[in-house]
This record gives structure tokens, sequence and C-alpha cells, in this order.
């Protein structure tokens, strides 16, 4: 297959095999592997394949590369003219993994 769109997180991830992508953090540890079921579309030479919501017997498998954090998001309020100034910021927890294979 060529490519799969899975979803992961709240989020919809379209990937091929080798691709490196960032999902919201998962808890796992580096090197292990995982497989997503949750695929709504697989797509390749035969055609394309959509799911209701998900495509039966289809998995995305990965390799967990590292848990990282994303650059840091600053968020700032303020109201003129009445001395108001509120500044916050976050970090989002990633996981980093490579997709290893795609079956349907």
């Amino acid at each position: 297959m060529s490519y799969a769109i899975f979803k992961t997180g709240g989020k919809q991830y379209r990937v091929s095999q080798g691709d490196r992508i960032e999902v919201e953090r998962l808890p796992l540890e580096e090197g292990a592997t995982t497989e997503f079921d949750s695929v709504l579309c697989v797509g390749g030479q035969g055609g394309v394949s959509v799911g209701a919501p998900f495509v039966e017997g289809a998995k995305v498998t990965a390799k967990v590369l590292g848990q990282v954090r994303a650059k840091k998001v600053t968020a700032f309020k303020y109201k003129r003219r009445k001395g108001f100034h509120l500044t916050k910021g976050h970090r989002r927890q990633l996981t980093r993994l490579e997709i290893e294979g795609i079956t349907a």
C-alpha cells in the first residue's frame, strides 16, 4: 500500500512507509513497536479503500523513536489602558514515530 490515513490523539495523519511523524504523547518506551487500527483510508496501486468509519483489517505499524517536547507556544493577553498584561506558555508532549508498514 502506498499511503494510509489514521487517527490518534484526536488528530488524523496521512503516512507512507518510512515516514517520520510526531503525534500526541503515547505511553510507550523508546524502541517499542505499536499498531494503530483506527485507519480511516488506505490508498495504493489497487485504488482507494475508505472506511465507515474505519477500514476493517487495516493497520499501521510504527516504531517509537523517542519522546520529545515541541517548541514553546506563548499566549499573551493585553487590555489597553487598564494595566493588564498576562503571559502564559506551554510545550506539548510529543512522541516521534517512524512508520514501518501498512497492512490492509
